[in-house]
């Protein structure tokens, strides 16, 4: 009773004002590792990975040993992205995990009112993210994150303190995990010509299953339950589905779909494959090679490729 009374309190969260709010700093929405993206973001009760730490700060516990893992990503119009996480657990104190996302918008041409050239500038955005997470119980771990974050354009910037907050809730017997998160409750410390804006919250939840003989992870996730709709069902719209084949001791196949984003893109004359995503991970021993492709139609698409290390 007491974790199902646990779980009831953080669902009741969900609907509360607090969180329907969106604004600016939208890249911490942006999927980070090869993994996360193949599953088309379908990552909020998964375990044993250091970049859980960007959705799911309870998750971060999970960690079987020390691991670090570095991401690129390569988006549309040649924007570049890097992540970098790290997660252990420390006797007495719990699991702790560190990350860093950073994003370049390259180079812009300067101009005046008469479209004359005067130079260039950049645009880049950086967060980093502290986190720790234990026990509540047996059987439900709780975390929290911290984080700063920064964005810049040419000789402007703006920065923001954030926490993100999870549960997860594993049942081995089951090959069963549960998790929820509120990503980026926070406010900004700088603004950009002293106009305030919201932080991107975000709130998830999501379940991850292994049917029992089957070497398969199978994961279902809510994204922005925070939005306000008029129909209560268009609030859980927003989902991703994915999955993970165990093909080998050493190799995965991923697949997932992001129901929104197909949506969205079905606006264009030809969405193809806009929506859906792929990828393949290599482990070996202590290494993990993967990389993702996610589809956007004829907008292109985006690749990503990851290395994590087991140390």
């Amino acid at each position: 009773m007491k974790r199902i009374l646990f779980i009831l309190i953080i669902l009741g969260c969900f609907k509360t004002p607090l969180f329907a709010q969106q604004g600016t700093y939208n890249f911490l929405l942006t999927d980070v590792s090869a993994r996360a993206a193949a599953l088309n973001g379908s990552f909020v009760s998964m375990k044993d990975d250091p970049n859980v730490l960007f959705y799911n700060p309870a998750s971060i516990g999970t960690l079987s040993v020390p691991k670090v893992s570095v991401s690129y990503v390569n988006h549309i119009m040649d924007v570049n992205a890097g992540t970098l996480s790290y997660g252990q657990h420390i006797e007495g104190v719990g699991s702790v995990g560190a990350g860093v996302i950073y994003m370049n918008y390259g180079s812009f041409n300067r101009t005046d009112e008469l479209m004359n050239v005067l130079g260039t500038f950049g645009a880049a955005e950086l967060a980093l993210i502290a986190g720790i997470a234990a026990h509540y119980d047996d059987d439900i771990l709780v975390g929290v994150n911290a984080k700063f974050i920064s964005s810049s354009i040419a000789e402007y910037n703006s920065t923001a303190l954030a926490i993100d907050l999870g549960f997860l809730y594993d049942i081995p017997s089951q090959n069963l995990s549960i998790g929820g998160s509120v990503l980026n409750i926070g406010k900004q410390l700088k603004t950009y010509a002293g106009v305030n804006e919201l932080l991107p919250l975000d709130v998830k939840f999501g379940i991850t299953k292994r049917p029992e003989h089957l070497p398969i992870f199978l994961n279902i996730d809510f994204h922005q339950l925070n939005e306000s709709s008029d129909k209560f069902l268009d609030r859980f719209s927003n989902f991703t589905v994915g999955a993970e084949f165990l093909m080998s001791k050493s190799l995965r196949l991923r697949v997932g779909y992001n129901n929104k984003q197909r949506q969205e893109l079905k606006t264009g004359t030809n969405v193809g494959l806009g929506g859906f995503s792929i990828g393949v991970g290599l482990v070996l021993n202590e290494y993990q090679i993967d990389y993702a492709y996610n589809s956007y139609g004829d907008f292109g698409g985006i690749q990503r490729f990851s290395l994590g290390i087991n140390l």
